[in-house]
């Protein structure tokens, strides 16, 4: 199974999207998936506040294992990411991407109604990662 689809799948069993797509990609840069899983479990849903898409965070958090001992290569992987993925899907707010602030009750009341975390927050995941694939593979050429 490839990173891609490992994230969709650790989403869709129960792992918040920063989850996802960190441990998708952690054993290739030496952090146990475990691990990963538990550095990325604060980062979901825009840190509890609807504001950076956690599965943004964790597609930075697999960046700067890669990139991080140089700081001009992560800064340019940072915004390289960020600006793909708003281009792709409109925002990398978390408030944005699901019209509603889910960190508040009526927030998470309507993405739930409106199945958003079961149909619009598995593509973000999948985006994240597609992303972070191709930098990956675009840098290493």
């Amino acid at each position: 199974m490839n990173s891609v689809d490992l994230s969709v799948k650790l989403f869709e069993e129960g792992y918040v999207c920063s989850q996802a797509v960190f441990a998708a990609f952690s054993e290739d840069f030496g952090v146990k998936k475990e691990d990963a899983l538990k550095i990325g479990s604060c980062f979901g849903s825009g840190m509890r506040k609807a504001e950076v898409c956690g599965a943004c965070t964790g597609a930075l958090m697999v960046l700067g294992l890669k990139y991080g001992e140089d700081k001009s290569k992560s800064n340019e992987v940072c915004e390289k990411f960020l600006d793909e993925f708003k281009n792709e899907n409109g925002s990398y707010l978390c408030r944005d991407l699901l019209n509603c602030d889910i960190s508040t009750e009526k927030g998470r009341e309507y993405a739930i109604d409106n199945n958003l975390f079961s149909e619009l927050c598995p593509k973000m995941v999948e985006s994240a990662s597609k992303i972070v694939e191709e930098i990956l593979k675009k840098r290493s050429e």
